[in-house]
């Protein structure tokens, strides 16, 4: 049964005064993991359909395809980003 796991989770085990900051302290280390996530849908979304019809909706104009190269540069550009 995982409701009594995630209780103790959500409220920081069965410690009541300390609850407020086991908390803060989960959401506080969750928070660069969710970034990560958000960046990785980005990357796989909006660059898989081009970055001038993020919907993928028809029109017509020719696109191009997004070229590996900016994928390459968001990634080097995220590494020199997270290294400071």
């Amino acid at each position: 049964y995982l409701g009594n796991t995630m209780v103790q989770w959500l409220w920081g085990g069965f410690a009541v005064d300390n609850a407020t900051l086991t908390r803060f302290f989960i959401i506080h280390f969750m928070f660069p993991f969710m970034i990560i996530a958000l960046v990785m849908i980005h990357l796989l979304f909006l660059h898989q359909t081009g970055s001038m019809n993020p919907l993928g909706i028809n029109s017509n104009h020719d696109k191009i395809p997004f070229h590996p190269y900016y994928s390459l540069k968001d990634t080097m550009g995220f590494v020199l980003l997270s290294s400071l």
